[in-house]
């Protein structure tokens, strides 16, 4: 990805307001990280998300779809569309742990076709799913 692309990017995401689900793992936020999503109703996909939105700093995030960040943090797609929820919890602890490990302080996740857009032209997408690595 371009550079200018990658910076515009966390300063949209940055500026922007972000919706959250308290996990039901107290554990969960040093598992995994704090996941946020880009409106209320993906949020409420998790359960019921809090009445405001947070704000986050990042600024070294690994930006892509699935197949991307699981390729750059692992050299190969480990997961598919029909993994198990508590295997996913496990798989995103691998996927915080090496991304800590590789210098990323957040993982911004979007659709192929959104990430596709991005990369040709710039493409803000609408819809994104982060994780701050805390």
């Amino acid at each position: 990805m371009r550079k200018q692309f990658y910076e515009k990017l966390v300063v949209y995401v940055n500026r922007r307001g972000w919706w959250h689900v308290s996990p039901r793992d107290p554990n969960a936020y040093k598992k995994r990280g704090k996941f946020l999503a880009s409106s209320y109703r993906e949020a409420e996909f998790w359960g019921r998300p809090s009445n405001q939105t947070q704000h986050v700093c990042i600024a070294r995030p690994l930006i892509g779809d699935e197949a991307t960040i699981e390729r750059k943090l692992f050299g190969r797609r480990v997961s598919d569309e029909n993994i198990e929820m508590e295997d996913r919890f496990k798989l995103d602890a691998k996927i915080k742990k090496a991304a800590l490990a590789k210098g990323y302080d957040s993982i911004v996740l979007m659709a192929p076709k959104a990430f596709a857009k991005l990369k040709k032209g710039g493409k803000m997408p609408r819809s994104i799913e982060l994780n701050v690595l805390c």
